[in-house]
């Protein structure tokens, strides 16, 4: 079977959850025998035709000339690539700067889209664009033969708004039992001596309100923020913060090993995102032995449940910072429930297998409605003829 994967930046990641997600999926299903094709971004800092046996397809991507609407034609050129080559399988993460282009995806493959969370929802954008994402949702459910949920949430929602069916499969993390102090050292950080987030830059992420629940408790802790500040919301952040000298803008960690070490260390991990389902980062956080302090909403209480601390407003945050003690005895239990979450539902191996199960039902099913019945044989028209 011969799969590409399109929507993200590319790998190995460099960018977000989605790339992190294509990075662990790829070249698991390389090692399962497939052939996996990751369109990646002309610019990536990455620029070898392969990766772990993965092939790369560099495209153009003028998003760092024209901003968002350098996405658009990002996408048309992954989508414009596709048509000359032969695939089964067209997996597509996401669909915000897609979707337009649904016509063009090539009909001799399976088309199958990971809706992630509800775009329209995120309070970064306009009205006039939150209408338009609605459309891209739309069409995205509408050019794509087949629909992933990544939470049971967004799953719900499909089912009601759409009365389609979409097959649940969440993001993956891997246990991380093997941690080493040297990580704080080039930090200067203790060990629970520091809190700290790892988030995109925009609003929806909560960022804001943890920094303000940060600076009213006013804590000797150091306070690590992870995540580029490259563009507006973070120039503003960066700008309101200067003055407090226990927030550090650490700016984008991409290697896993230091990252998970910081999350292992650390005494209280936020995780503020508020839009979207299964978030990767939080799988991430459990995995490594975090005390989390989450956003309290319907897709992270799905995944979390009990096992966390939760917040609502500022005030919130800077109740955690003060109360909130990850040596202490009784948050033994919910670090053990967290790393056991992981261990029976989460496990990238798990995530893999889901995904290589699918495709193997959609190409399958895709077969079987194309087969002509007085035959009787298993000769299919369609990836000649569609």
């Amino acid at each position: 079977m011969r799969i590409a994967i399109i929507g993200t930046r590319g790998i190995p990641n460099h960018y977000g959850g989605f790339e992190q997600c294509a990075e662990y999926l790829a070249a698991g299903l390389v090692r399962k025998g497939y052939e996996v094709v990751v369109y990646n971004s002309h610019n990536h800092p990455y620029q070898e035709k392969t990766w772990n046996s993965v092939e790369i397809c560099h495209c153009h991507d003028p998003e760092y000339k024209l901003g968002t609407i350098g996405q658009f034609l990002y996408d048309y050129n992954c989508i414009k690539d596709l048509r000359k080559k032969k695939f089964d399988v067209i997996l597509q993460l996401g669909y915000t700067s897609s979707s337009v282009w649904g016509w063009l995806l090539p009909r001799n493959a399976v088309v199958t889209t990971n809706m992630d969370g509800l775009e329209w929802t995120r309070s970064k954008y306009a009205k006039p664009v939150q209408a338009f994402l609605r459309f891209a949702e739309k069409l995205a459910v509408r050019y794509s033969d087949f629909l992933i949920a990544d939470s049971t949430e967004i799953q719900r929602y499909i089912e009601n708004k759409y009365n389609k069916k979409s097959c649940y499969i969440p993001y993956g993390a891997e246990i991380f039992d093997q941690p080493d102090t040297a990580v704080l050292d080039e930090y200067k950080l203790q060990v629970n001596q520091y809190d700290m987030l790892i988030a995109r830059m925009e609003p929806e992420n909560s960022i804001e309100t943890i920094l303000d629940g940060v600076v009213k408790a006013d804590t000797d802790r150091k306070f690590l923020v992870i995540g580029s500040t490259n563009n507006d919301y973070g120039t503003y952040l960066r700008a309101k913060f200067s003055y407090f000298d226990n927030i550090i803008f650490c700016e984008g960690i991409y290697n896993m090993n230091k990252l998970n070490n910081l999350r292992y260390y650390s005494n209280l991990y936020f995780h503020g995102h508020t839009v979207g389902g299964t978030n990767p980062s939080l799988l991430e956080a459990m995995a490594s032995n975090s005390l989390i302090c989450s956003n309290d909403n319907k897709f992270n209480r799905a995944i979390l449940q009990n096992d966390a601390l939760y917040f609502s407003n500022a005030d919130d945050i800077t109740y955690h910072l003060l109360t909130g003690n990850k040596s202490e005895s009784r948050y033994l239990q919910v670090l053990a429930n967290n790393k056991q979450k992981i261990i029976d539902n989460y496990t990238c191996e798990t995530i893999i297998n889901s995904y290589a199960d699918h495709f193997e039902s959609i190409v399958s099913a895709r077969v079987k409605i194309y087969q002509p019945k007085e035959l009787g044989t298993e000769v299919s028209f369609l990836l000649e003829n569609s």
